[in-house]
């Protein structure tokens, strides 16, 4: 194909691939003329396997990147190689410290067929599902605290300067915790509701349960002492003022 051509392509399957996955993805394009944006996310691909392999012998001209509302991010590129499809990876999260990433497998990448409908499911089952477990446990280890939910729990995590932070693992709990006062970090992706009106966070915490609990979404209330896995029964929401609560005084 002429580069056109090939551009026009790795667009065009970008855009059914984001259609196709779970959740909601948006696209951006970058062109061969986007050099330090390319330069910028070879440097954050999250893959020691396949696509390092094909970057080490062919840097990086254009990619789609697709990116869901959470903070997750995929690279789409062509491959270099005699075989048709594309390539896909996870993105690693900007802003996040090194140590982060110890002992986090990497979720390397996987090649894909030239049909976006089965690639789709591909990457469902198999990508997505060691992105999304990584993303968590580096979100954890950056927080040193901050226990990852799972789609069918939340968990909530006091923090010392007496905010509460949580990594909710879909947009349904997202859209809860977004109006009920918790801001979302775009790079760690991490929502923290702060601890300025210890009345109004302790209303918002009352009222999240209920809504979640309707989507099916249990809750977790937890110090982050200790780094240790929250029970598995949900936690009762304050009934008091969070100024009544004894603070955590240890974060690693």
């Amino acid at each position: 194909m002429h580069d056109h051509d090939t551009s026009e392509h790795l667009a065009t399957y970008a855009d059914v691939l984001a259609g196709e996955l779970p959740g909601a993805w948006t696209i951006s394009l970058l062109s061969p003329d986007a050099k330090d944006d390319l330069a910028e996310l070879t440097d954050r691909i999250w893959d020691l396997d396949l696509l390092a392999a094909s970057l080490a012998e062919q840097p990086l001209q254009q990619a789609a990147v697709l990116s869901r509302p959470d903070g997750a991010q995929l690279v789409l590129l062509n491959r270099h190689d005699e075989r048709d499809g594309f390539l896909i990876a996870a993105i690693a999260p900007r802003a996040l410290p090194d140590e982060a990433y110890g002992a986090v497998p990497e979720p390397n990448g996987i090649a894909l067929a030239d049909d976006p409908f089965l690639s789709a499911e591909q990457i469902a089952r198999d990508l997505l599902a060691r992105y999304n477990n990584a993303l968590g446990q580096v979100r954890y280890n950056a927080l040193g605290g901050v226990q990852p939910s799972q789609p069918d729990r939340v968990v909530l995590t006091w923090q010392p300067d007496g905010s509460v932070a949580t990594a909710p693992a879909d947009d349904r709990a997202h859209a809860v915790l977004a109006a009920h006062g918790f801001i979302q970090d775009p790079q760690s992706g991490i929502h923290r509701l702060n601890g300025d009106d210890t009345q109004a966070q302790a209303r918002a915490l009352r009222e999240i349960g209920p809504q979640l609990e309707a989507l099916g979404i249990g809750t977790a209330l937890q110090h982050p002492a200790g780094r240790t896995a929250p029970t598995s029964a949900p936690a009762p929401m304050p009934t008091a003022p969070a100024s009544t609560r004894t603070p955590a005084t240890h974060i690693r």
